[in-house]
């Protein structure tokens, strides 16, 4: 790595675990909310969609206007988004006593916009800087942010286990911390120069490769298969697999990071043909899916939610790698366009499981078969609906033979100091 950007580096890290506080605090926190104020179940998978919804409106605007913004000063304002969308979530109470939700959902919006704009410049900043391996740097700062999942969902669960619902402000501020750490690390550094197409015809012009169609299917198939179990697992081994749900959370969740990280840190040390590696997770990622919707062992699940995480660790970061390859002049717009296609897949993909989950436990038909099978129709829908999405990895497996199969990367001429 460039001496010359070792800050810009670890401030580039901070701003990914950020990512990971921004992405999983506020699941944590819905019994809490809905016991303290009330707030309907329908109001909380809202924070869920204003979350998903205004990141894909960032990739979307950096997909197609990257040229009119100041991209070093966008990179370092990123993080200062991020704590003033977390301070503004943990003072909601006391900014909006009447109104608490119109408080969360307005931290929620700006520290989104933040996880947002992280997607689309964090890589390319990564991506920018000299290194003797770039395949292995992108890893390394995705394997970042699964280790942040871990640290978020361990330190909180253990916070309100021990000082209890009531004092989730405090773990919110606690929080704040990690992306003030990352303003302090971009103060005064250096950003590398980024490729952005010159105006929007420039940017259409990429949406007549079949090859970004491709990429970015590619990473909605990777973002569907890693987002639907990370935000299954704890409820599906509580609901589906009757284990208790501190352990769902600590070895659903934190146990399902872990392995994500765990794949990815592999990756950057050791990893070489990303095509091959994505290949064979996607029929890693139908095997664990199909596993754990049709055994109905709590021991098995668990252990198969948790090899999901492993199998699904490259299928993001490893499509941005393949599209790099693919279309090397895409600058900014091509890690806009796949932050786009991965975050439209973490969207649809648990919002449908849970759909089919609702509505085959409601039918006739999961009424009939629950005895038969000696489960309840709630446990017969999440099944269904694991089932499911066992589609997304399965769909893959194809998608990633051909980018394994197709164009090969050029190898690029990289400056050392």
């Amino acid at each position: 790595m460039n001496k010359t950007f070792q800050r810009v580096k670890y401030a580039c890290y901070a701003t990914n675990v950020s990512m990971s506080v921004v992405g999983n605090l506020s699941p944590m926190l819905f019994i809490t909310f809905r016991t303290l104020y009330g707030i309907s179940y329908s109001l909380l998978g809202l924070l869920v969609l204003i979350n998903f919804c205004t990141q894909l409106i960032i990739d979307l605007i950096f997909s197609f206007f990257s040229h009119k913004f100041n991209i070093p000063k966008t990179v370092k304002f990123t993080p200062v988004l991020s704590v003033l969308g977390l301070v503004l979530f943990a003072l909601a109470p006391i900014l909006f006593p009447k109104l608490v939700y119109l408080g969360l959902a307005l931290g929620t919006f700006v520290f989104s916009a933040s996880s947002g704009l992280s997607e689309v410049l964090i890589s390319p900043t990564i991506a920018a800087i000299p290194a003797e391996n770039p395949e292995r740097e992108m890893s390394k700062l995705h394997s970042i942010y699964a280790w942040g999942v871990v640290f978020v969902v361990v330190c909180g669960t253990l916070f309100l286990l021990a000082f209890g619902s009531d004092k989730w402000q405090i773990l919110t501020l606690f929080f704040a911390l990690v992306p003030l750490t990352a303003c302090l690390l971009f103060a005064g550094a250096k950003i590398p120069e980024m490729e952005t197409p010159e105006r929007v015809s420039g940017a259409l012009a990429f949406l007549k490769r079949k090859d970004l169609w491709l990429c970015v299917f590619a990473i909605f198939l990777g973002g569907a298969s890693e987002c639907t179990m990370a935000q299954w697992s704890s409820g599906y081994l509580e609901r589906a697999l009757g284990i208790e749900k501190v352990w769902g959370d600590i070895f659903g969740v934190a146990l399902f990071g872990l392995t994500l990280g765990l794949g990815r840190t592999l990756f950057a040390k050791y990893g070489k043909d990303v095509g091959k590696v994505l290949f064979f997770g996607a029929i890693g990622a139908s095997i664990c899916y199909l596993t754990t919707a049709l055994i109905n062992v709590p021991v098995i699940g668990l252990i198969a939610c948790a090899a999901t995480g492993f199998c699904v660790s490259m299928l993001w970061p490893g499509t941005l790698i393949a599209s790099t390859d693919r279309i090397p002049d895409g600058g900014v717009f091509i890690y806009a366009m796949m932050a786009a296609g991965g975050d439209l897949g973490a969207s649809v993909g648990p919002q449908l499981i849970g759909v089919i989950t609702d509505t085959v436990a409601a039918s006739t038909f999961a009424a009939n078969l629950s005895t038969s099978l000696a489960l309840s129709p709630e446990q017969i829908g999440m099944k269904a609906g694991m089932l499911v999405a066992t589609l997304f990895p399965l769909i893959g497996i194809w998608i990633y033979y051909l980018l394994w199969k197709g164009k090969k990367r050029t190898p690029k001429l990289l400056k050392k100091d």
